[in-house]
């Protein structure tokens, strides 16, 4: 009992730990700036897909809800990014929903893969959670934002270009891919480390 007991107490120090990481993250921007981007390359799925991976699915979705709100208030209602500022004032039901939904998915279905194929092998688990979270982040925001394809066409796409090319190129492109390799690289080290002091913890 008294395990049980430390091992919970160790779970919610974590989780605790990566839900500050989340908000400092995002609050103060930090991320890639390369001079070839048009916007910095988050690291925040970095820590969500930790939690995913070393606490588990719902902790993951626990982080990714903790970022989508914080994207949410900071970039459409305060107006700190003029994309997200826009969908906001013309969609703001579907845009709170999708800000929501794109990485809270991210962070409970890397958690869900993790489970499912760490009895099989363990990094294999990790990279696959990795791997899948920045999909499920981005294709859910592409989806959704078709939702709202006359105000991007409006507002965003340029003339002789699509709705699809601004979404798939412009916002994804280049920052996916890069965010992709970043969490194939950093998160199976860190989650492999967490796995470590924790049974050193228990």
């Amino acid at each position: 009992m008294a395990t049980q007991n430390r091992q919970k107490i160790v779970k919610m120090t974590e989780l605790a730990i990566l839900t500050a990481i989340v908000f400092v993250l995002q609050a103060l921007g930090i991320g890639l700036k390369l001079p070839f981007l048009a916007t910095p390359v988050s690291l925040v799925l970095i820590p969500i897909v930790l939690g995913a991976t070393v606490i588990g699915p719902k902790s993951g979705a626990w982080l990714g809800f903790v970022f989508g709100l914080e994207v949410f208030i900071m970039c459409g209602v305060m107006g700190m990014d003029t994309f997200t500022t826009i969908l906001t004032q013309e969609h703001p039901f579907i845009t709170f929903m999708l800000c929501i939904t794109k990485s809270t998915l991210a962070g409970f279905i890397s958690g869900i893969v993790y489970k499912a194929l760490v009895k099989v092998n363990s990094w294999l688990a990790i990279f696959a959670a990795a791997i899948i979270a920045p999909i499920v982040n981005t294709g859910v925001f592409i989806l959704g934002c078709l939702l709202m394809y006359n105000t991007l066409e409006s507002n965003f796409v340029q003339d002789g270009s699509t709705v699809f090319y601004f979404l798939i190129i412009g916002c994804a492109g280049l920052n996916f891919i890069i965010e992709l390799l970043i969490n194939i690289v950093f998160t199976p080290a860190l989650s492999k480390l967490t796995v470590v002091l924790n049974k050193h913890l228990s």
